[in-house]
């Protein structure tokens, strides 16, 4: 007889994108994308950081203060990430984020060819920006639909 206490996909795809996140330098705020095909294979995986070839150390981590001395105008959220670092295109894929996503990533998800966003979290629901972005979502007929957080424990030495 066979396991029957394995996890759901949503929860499989969910803790790569966690585990995604946890590659995130960002000390406030660590953001996880895994997207996959309609065969449920995962075709693109990403993290919130800065552009390839960026050092670390001589860009501000800060959030507060004055935009150009903040990680605001140098992050790339982990969507943009996930969606240029895919395999194949993304016609009809399915996007795991940990976090809801912004309308400039809303844009881009739209563009993919992107068709469900499944999400944990969504702590900026109230912000323009997120309302732009189900706004956007919805009139693309993209689906959108929050899951409940992962009981995974991800641990790092």
């Amino acid at each position: 007889m066979k396991r029957s206490d394995y996890i759901s996909w949503d929860d499989y795809f969910m803790g790569v994108a966690k585990l995604s996140a946890m590659r995130s330098k960002d000390p406030n705020t660590q953001v996880g994308a895994c997207i996959v095909n309609a065969k449920k294979r995962i075709v693109g995986i990403g993290y919130n950081g800065f552009p390839f070839g960026i050092d670390d150390d001589a860009y501000p981590w800060e959030s507060d203060g004055e935009f150009i001395n903040t990680k605001y105008p140098y992050v790339v959220h982990a969507e943009p990430n996930a969606i240029l670092n895919a395999t194949v295109s993304l016609d009809d894929a399915t996007l795991y984020v940990t976090l809801f996503p912004c309308h400039e990533c809303a844009k881009l998800i739209i563009q993919s060819g992107i068709k469900e966003i499944v999400y944990v979290e969504n702590k900026y629901q109230e912000a323009a920006s997120v309302k732009a972005s189900m706004r956007m979502l919805r009139d693309a007929g993209v689906t959108m639909r929050q899951m409940a957080p992962l009981n995974l424990e991800l641990t790092h030495a």
